[in-house]
């Protein structure tokens, strides 16, 4: 029986390279990276929709046209024209890559604007998947409005996936972004945390910490990412760890902990065990930092 998988967030402009002076122009979005590869290993008789906003422009289009051409729904997607999409830049330096964001006018941070849209968007949903992200581009009183919506879509029977994703630049203090984050948390019956993250604001000393702080929360299944170090996946009766598998070389470590929630929530929709579903989102992650960019062509991880 097919199902309908909804991501909301912000997809962004990304402009990556920079030798010579010359950019790749492409799209991105830590929860758009998530629903491109639950696209990728989900039957193609299921829905993946995006919900976001997006502007009226030639670029809006195209992100409009990416979507649409690679099976991701966009029926959701609101059009607000005096907005346009996000752009970063990435470039190298002292061996690491940096980001630098233009996302002041982004009508990203919008999509919760519309109470009667988001709730059409988020209807008749069989998972929502959202991200710390999601909540930091939005005002105080938009967040309100998707957590209600998110909440309604759970009564409605919905699984809620949530990556924590902690961004401490996008909030206003530390104490409002742990504040916001917990309540969204305790909604969610699947979390997925990166501990690396987590600890330095919540005080966790191990993985699980941050997982036992999420299940106290009542959250049934907590999925706790720790970089190249094995995952720590908990539910009340349960505890499997994972290491990843040893990977050939890191081209680009962009968006491996997108696509690591993407095939683990893949594989848990089709009914495979936490073993099986850590499994296979170790291993989606180790194709794409073998790959530049966060998007890698999706018969490379089927």
């Amino acid at each position: 029986m097919s199902q309908r998988i909804v991501s909301i967030g912000e997809c962004m402009i990304e402009m990556s390279g920079g030798e010579d002076r010359s950019y790749r122009l492409g799209y991105a979005g830590d929860t758009l990276n998530s629903a491109w590869y639950l696209r990728a290993l989900l039957p193609d008789a299921w829905k993946v929709d995006y919900v976001t906003a997006l502007g009226a422009d030639k670029y809006s289009g195209d992100i409009r046209n990416f979507l649409q051409t690679n099976n991701i729904g966009t029926d959701h997607i609101q059009t607000i024209p005096a907005r346009r999409p996000g752009l970063y830049m990435i470039h190298q330096e002292a061996g690491d890559r940096h980001f630098t964001y233009w996302r002041d006018m982004s009508a990203a941070k919008l999509l919760a604007d519309d109470k009667s849209a988001l709730a059409a968007a988020v209807e008749c949903a069989d998972l929502v998947y959202f991200s710390g992200i999601t909540l930091a581009i939005l005002a105080p009183k938009a967040r309100g409005r998707l957590l209600g919506a998110i909440v309604k879509a759970r009564d409605n029977g919905a699984k809620i996936a949530f990556d924590t994703n902690l961004r401490p630049a996008l909030w206003s203090s530390p104490r409002v972004m742990a504040s916001v984050l917990t309540a969204a948390a305790s909604l969610c019956d699947i979390v997925l945390p990166t501990h690396t993250d987590e600890a330095p604001l919540f005080g966790d000393a191990t993985v699980d910490d941050t997982a036992n702080r999420y299940l106290e929360l009542g959250v049934e299944e907590v999925v706790v990412k720790d970089g190249s170090k094995e995952a720590l996946i908990a539910t009340a009766t349960e505890r499997v760890r994972m290491a990843p598998p040893p990977a050939a070389s890191v081209v680009d470590a962009t968006g491996a902990g997108d696509s690591f929630n993407g095939a683990y929530l893949a594989a848990r929709l089709q009914g495979k065990s936490i073993t099986e579903a850590a499994q296979a989102a170790h291993r989606t992650a180790g194709i794409v930092i073998g790959h530049k960019g966060a998007l890698v062509d999706p018969a490379l991880v089927r």
